[in-house]
Formats: structure tokens, C-alpha cells, sequence
């Protein structure tokens, strides 16, 4: 399953494909019928990936991706986003075991849904994730991969050393052109 560049925007409905980026935020185009495109603000608006959303879980986290697995694999139908909450409690317990009751609500069970049913026919859905090797690399050369991470430096509570002139500073005078 390959959600890379799928994002939900705070304050929307729906999920969107992210196209590209500008000056004024991220270029983002709606993943339902109307192809809307929208520019999210980078400042303002809040963008989460799907590849990094978690559930709430009794012991661990639980990786929404895994879920939409679980989700994919589910013997009997997949109710709708609109079911009673009973039974979307029911059905999530199935595919989504270990997850905590208390924190995970009828309304969180309805938005998962309601993003399965919209990702469940693109053909990124079925596609396999991007691994990390590279092509032409042997199985048993060792690559290391790190994430790109943008990280600002901290200002330090230390001063900085200033540079001084040797040369004493010269003061401005203040003269008079009146007469004395």
C-alpha cells in the first residue's frame, strides 16, 4: 500500500494528493470525483500524512496503514462510514485489535472509513510502498538511509565573542559655526 503524498488537511473533508509546493504553501488536489485543488498555507494550515497517522492503542500505537490492511483483509463487508456505532465498535475490534476503546471514537471509526472507501479503488492503494533499494544493489550491500530532516539550529544561551578594533572609535564633534 503506497500513501506517500496523501495528506488530510485540518478544517476539510476528504483527502488530498499532494502536487506541489510554492510560495504561499502546498499545492494539494482533492482525491474525490471534482479534482478540486486548493493551496494549503504552510503557516496556518495543518497537514498530517496518512503514511505517519497512528491510533490510539491499549499498549503500542497502532499505524493507520496497518489498519487499512487489516481493513482490505476483513472477511465479511466493510460497513459504511454512516453505520451505527455499535456496529463500526464491533468491526473495528476486529481489524483493529489492541486499540484503545476509551480514546478511539465513533467518529474517528467513521473518518477511517470514510478515507477507506475513498482510497480503496486508486491504484495507488494496491501498489507496493517505494522501498529504500536501490536498484542494482546487491542483497547483501548494507544502505544507509536516513530520512531528510530540515532542523534549525538552537540559539545558544552562550555569547558569541565580538570582534573589536583596536583602533580607539572616533568620536563625532560637535562645532559651532557661530561666532565667539
Amino acid at each position: 500500500m503506497n500513501l506517500r503524498g496523501i495528506v488530510a488537511v485540518s478544517g476539510r473533508p476528504g483527502l488530498f494528493k499532494l502536487v506541489g509546493q510554492n510560495k504561499a504553501g502546498y499545492v494539494l488536489e482533492s482525491l474525490d470525483a471534482q479534482k478540486l485543488k486548493i493551496v494549503a498555507n504552510i503557516s496556518t494550515t495543518k497537514l498530517a500524512s496518512l503514511e505517519d497517522i497512528t491510533i490510539y492503542g491499549e499498549d503500542e500505537e497502532l499505524k493507520l496503514i496497518d489498519v487499512l490492511a487489516n481493513i482490505t483483509a476483513a472477511k465479511g463487508s466493510v460497513p459504511d462510514a454512516k453505520a451505527d456505532g455499535t456496529a463500526l465498535k464491533n468491526f473495528f475490534l476486529e481489524v483493529a485489535p489492541g486499540h484503545d476503546q476509551e480514546k478511539v471514537y465513533t467518529s474517528d471509526m467513521k473518518k477511517i472509513l470514510t478515507w477507506y472507501h475513498l482510497l480503496k479503488d486508486m491504484p495507488l492503494f494496491t501498489e507496493a510502498a517505494p522501498s529504500t533499494e536501490v536498484e542494482g544493489a546487491k542483497s547483501d550491500d548494507k544502505l544507509d538511509v536516513k530520512p531528510k530532516v530540515a532542523l534549525k539550529a538552537k540559539p545558544s544561551n552562550a555569547k558569541a565573542p565580538t570582534a573589536k578594533s583596536s583602533a580607539p572609535a572616533k568620536k563625532a564633534s560637535m562645532t559651532s559655526k557661530k561666532g565667539v
